[in-house]
């Protein structure tokens, strides 16, 4: 079998991506339970996509709409974009990264980026480091319904 192409993910594989974790979920989770989510279906020690998942079927068992649902999920998403952007001004890249891909690139592999960052953070940290050039596709979280480890994310 014949290798065609190396997809990455972006946090801790290619940059060190200075988010903190606890902070932004506890950030959501206050959001989410501002929107009125009880405190006991959401953990501050679940993922994010897990508690968004949580609040999306409380919300359809009671009888919110679709689109309340979905604006709630826009305006948790925005708080860890916020948190993300903040922590891209201090993110670096890992050791060879920059070398890795261009050897990748000379082997004439497709490049992927598959990421549960969003897409204003990932394009940030692509460009600041000139290494947006190297990808033929990027899948931020903003473009799947589902992000990985889902199939989905890495489909796309």
């Amino acid at each position: 079998m014949t290798i065609k192409a190396v997809v990455f993910d972006l946090d801790g594989t290619l940059a060190s991506f200075n988010l903190d974790y606890m902070a932004v979920r506890g950030d959501v989770r206050s959001f989410l339970l501002m929107k009125g989510i009880p405190a006991s279906v959401i953990s501050i020690n679940e993922s994010i996509f897990e508690m968004l998942k949580k609040a999306d079927i409380f919300f359809k068992n009671i009888g919110k709409s679709a689109r309340t649902i979905n604006k709630t999920r826009s305006e948790a998403l925005d708080i860890v974009e916020k948190h993300e952007m903040e922590a891209a001004k201090t993110t670096g890249l890992l050791p060879g990264t920059t070398e890795t891909l261009e050897t990748l690139k000379k082997m004439k592999l497709k490049l992927g980026l598959c990421t549960i960052n969003s897409q204003k953070s990932t394009n940030y940290i692509l460009k600041r480091y000139r290494i947006d050039k190297f990808f033929d596709a990027v899948v931020p979280r903003n473009k799947v319904k589902n992000v990985k480890p889902d199939p989905e994310h890495l489909e796309a």
